[in-house]
């Protein structure tokens, strides 16, 4: 199982960054009209463990099916680097788009679990 650490992400632009502490060992993608459109690589993590460092300014929220999660992006860039909803328990959750991570992560798309959003 991976270890913990924290990761830094960021918008394109650099205008919203955020840090988060997570494992990376439960990536996956969606196929959800959204997600297969922006090619998301997810990974979930406890909102304690996540940290926006600046930029809240400069996020905009867009919501659409159910409207349970809260699609957050940058207004100079348009990329969603995060998004906040909350898991199955009720618990507050932030799913962290690891393509945004700064340095890159090296993601195996094969080995990455696939979740059926499209029919969630």
């Amino acid at each position: 199982m991976p270890e913990s650490k924290t990761y830094h992400g960021q918008c394109h632009c650099g205008a919203v960054q955020y840090d988060v502490t997570t494992d990376l060992g439960s990536m996956g993608d969606c196929n959800c009209s959204r997600c297969r459109r922006l090619g998301w690589v997810l990974q979930s993590a406890p909102a304690s463990q996540f940290t926006l460092t600046s930029g809240a300014e400069n996020l905009t929220t867009y919501r659409f099916n159910s409207e349970n999660i809260e699609h957050l992006f940058c207004k100079t860039c348009g990329v969603e680097s995060f998004a906040r909803g909350r898991d199955g328990k009720g618990a507050e959750t932030v799913m962290i788009n690891v393509n945004c991570l700064e340095p890159p992560v090296a993601v195996d798309r094969n080995a990455i679990k696939h979740w059926d959003g499209a029919n969630w």
